[in-house]
C-alpha cells in the first residue's frame, strides 16, 4: 500500500528536500502551501493557514498518515510570532482531525529554541554548549514553543506521535524564503566577483574563531523520515546537524575559492550584509539580465538579515547529535560539500553565473 504524506511549506529550503526524498520512497505526497508552485510528482493543496475554515475546507479529501510541517510566517514581533504561527499549526491539526489519518506529526524548529526569540536572539542565560535537547525551555516566550504545544495537544486529543526537529542554520535551494544563508552568501560573493569588492566576513569574532555547524536540507529531510518511521524516534526532540564542526575562519576562504575570488582579512569589525547589500538590487538585476539568470530580484534570493543574525552571534553555537546517533540515526554530510552541492545546484538552475 503507498504511504500518504502533507508536506506544509513543501516549496521551501526544507520542504521541498523533504518533498523529494518521499518521492524517491515511494510515497504520495501532498504539498501545502498558501500560493502553490509547480512541482513534479507532488499533489498541491492551496491553503491560508492562518484561515482555519479555508484551511479545513483545502483538507477535506486529504488523508496522510506523515505529516511534516516546515514552514512559518515572520511578523514584527515576537508576540505576533506566537499568536500567528501558533494558530497555523492549530488549525493545520484541526483540519486534520476530521479525517483521522494521521500517525505521526513531525515540526522542523530550531535552534532559537535554546538561543531565544530575535527580538533576545543570544543575550541573557544560555544553555552550556554543545546543546543537548535536555537542555528544555528558556524563561521566555517563543514562538517555537506555542508550536510544539499545539502538537502536543493535538496529539493528545488525536493519538498520533510526534517529533521535534531543530537543525542549525538549513543549507539548501528555495526561491523566496526567509531564512537562506547558502543562497545569500552565493549572490554576495557574485556581487562581489562583479563589483571588485573585498568578500567580507560580515558577523563577529566569535563565529569567526568559534566552532560551529550547520544542518544540510537532504539531512534534515532524512531525519524527518527517519523520525516518522522508527519506533523509538517517536514523541521526542531532536537537534539535526552534519555532524561535523568547522571554523568560519577556515569554512569562508573555502567559499571564496569556490567563487574564484580572495577572502578578505578579517579584522573583527563586524559589517553586516544588511548594510553591504543594501544597494545591490541594481547591480544584481544587471548581472541577472546579461546572464540571463531566472531571477532578477535580489529580495526574492538574499536573506542578509538572517545571515547576519547567524553570523554576527557573540557567542559559540555548536549542537551535540547524541540522542539521535544512539537512536540509530547515522547520516552524515561534510558541510562544505553541501554549500558546494547547493552553489552548483545554483548555478545549473540559472540563480547565480
Amino acid at each position: 500500500m503507498v504511504k500518504t504524506a502533507l508536506v506544509v511549506g513543501a516549496s521551501g529550503i526544507v520542504g521541498s528536500a523533504t518533498a523529494n526524498l518521499l518521492l524517491e520512497q515511494g510515497w504520495q505526497v501532498y504539498g501545502l502551501a498558501r500560493r502553490p508552485t509547480q512541482q513534479e510528482g507532488i499533489i498541491p493543496v492551496s491553503a491560508n493557514l492562518q484561515d482555519a475554515v479555508e484551511t479545513a475546507k483545502a483538507l477535506a479529501d486529504v488523508r496522510p498518515e506523515a505529516v511534516f510541517i516546515s514552514t512559518w510566517a515572520r511578523q514584527e514581533s515576537e508576540a505576533e510570532n506566537i499568536r500567528v504561527n501558533s494558530a497555523m499549526v492549530r488549525n493545520l491539526l484541526d483540519g486534520l482531525s476530521l479525517g483521522k489519518s494521521t500517525r505521526h506529526v513531525a515540526l522542523v524548529t530550531g535552534l532559537k529554541h535554546y538561543l531565544g526569540p530575535f527580538e533576545a536572539y543570544g543575550k541573557g542565560t544560555l544553555p552550556q554548549t554543545p546543546f543537548r535537547e535536555e537542555q528544555g525551555r528558556l524563561d521566555v516566550e517563543n514562538f517555537y514553543y506555542a508550536q510544539e504545544d499545539e502538537v502536543f495537544a493535538a496529539s493528545k486529543r488525536d493519538g498520533f506521535s510526534w517529533s521535534v526537529h531543530r537543525p542549525h542554520t538549513v543549507i539548501g535551494q528555495a526561491v523566496g524564503n526567509a531564512m537562506n544563508m547558502g543562497t545569500t552568501l552565493a549572490v554576495y560573493a557574485t556581487i562581489c566577483r562583479e563589483t571588485g569588492r573585498p568578500f567580507r566576513f560580515p558577523g563577529s569574532a566569535a563565529q569567526w574563531n568559534g566552532l560551529t555547524d550547520m544542518t544540510d536540507a537532504n539531512l534534515l529531510a532524512k531525519h524527518l523520515l527517519w523520525a516518522a518511521q522508527t519506533p523509538e524516534a517517536k514523541n521526542e526532540d531532536f537537534n539535526v546537524v552534519n555532524g561535523d564542526i568547522f571554523r568560519w575562519s577556515w569554512m569562508w576562504g573555502r567559499i571564496a575559492e569556490w567563487f574564484g575570488i580572495e577572502a578578505a582579512p578579517f579584522d573583527g569589525t563586524v559589517t553586516p550584509l544588511a548594510e553591504q547589500m543594501e544597494h545591490d538590487a541594481e547591480i544584481w538585476n544587471k548581472i541577472s539580465t546579461r546572464e540571463n539568470l531566472a531571477e532578477p530580484d535580489l529580495n526574492r534570493l538574499a536573506s542578509p538579515w538572517h545571515t547576519d543574525a547567524d553570523l554576527g552571534r557573540p557567542i559559540e553555537v555548536v549542537t551535540d547529535m547524541g540522542k539521535s546517533r544512539r537512536l540509530g540515526f547515522k547520516e552524515y554530510q561534510p558541510t562544505d560539500d553541501a554549500f558546494f552541492a547547493l552553489f552548483e545546484t545554483l548555478r545549473k538552475n540559472r540563480l547565480i553565473p
